[in-house]
């Protein structure tokens, strides 16, 4: 079975919205308000590594596949299967991506074998593959600042409890955490 993984850039009071940019106020936060530290960074080229494919929800699709193709530093992306889950979708331009059209897709998809499926951004499809009981694990880059309002990762408010264990953790000179959380079943 594979191991699916949401990775996010995450502000303290929990909004992961327009991290490099987007329709956020303060889309862009990421890189606009908190000094680089390349060390924080160094678990998103562990993850480009290590994952076998793309998992993304319609709108970061919409936002990744103009962008990331022409981006050298995402070239392990660009070449492994991309999955988006959506409803509406028919036409995927992106190289090498398949459309999903629901949630018991994703569910078959992580039930075959392969190296893990990573889902980048996407606050609504992160939250819906945790309440089905779909993540395994997190990995959550957390910046020292508090935007207020916006997607969050852990928003819904009839969300089931979930129990988490802290697997690997680290903080950096910019203030930004790291924390790699495995869900407990």
């Amino acid at each position: 079975m594979r191991q699916l993984i949401v990775t996010e850039f995450m502000s303290l009071d929990g909004v992961i919205d327009s991290p490099g940019g987007g329709d956020h106020p303060h889309a862009g936060w990421t890189f606009k308000d908190i000094e680089m530290d390349e060390a924080a960074y160094e678990i998103k080229g562990r993850e480009q590594e290590e994952a076998g494919a793309l998992l993304i929800g319609r709108v970061s699709y919409d936002e990744f596949a103009p962008v990331w193709p022409k981006m050298e530093e995402f070239a392990e992306y660009n070449a492994m299967p991309k999955y988006v889950v959506s409803t509406t979708l028919t036409d995927p331009q992106w190289h090498n991506t398949t459309v999903l059209r629901s949630l018991d897709e994703v569910a078959a998809l992580k039930r075959g074998d392969g190296a893990p499926l990573l889902v980048h951004g996407s606050a609504n499809l992160a939250q819906n593959l945790a309440a089905a009981g779909l993540v395994d694990r997190y990995h959550l880059l957390i910046f020292p600042i508090l935007l207020g309002g916006g997607k969050r990762l852990f928003a819904p408010q009839d969300a089931e409890k979930q129990k988490l264990k802290l697997v690997e953790h680290a903080t950096y000179g910019n203030g930004v955490q790291m924390a790699v959380y495995d869900v407990v079943r």
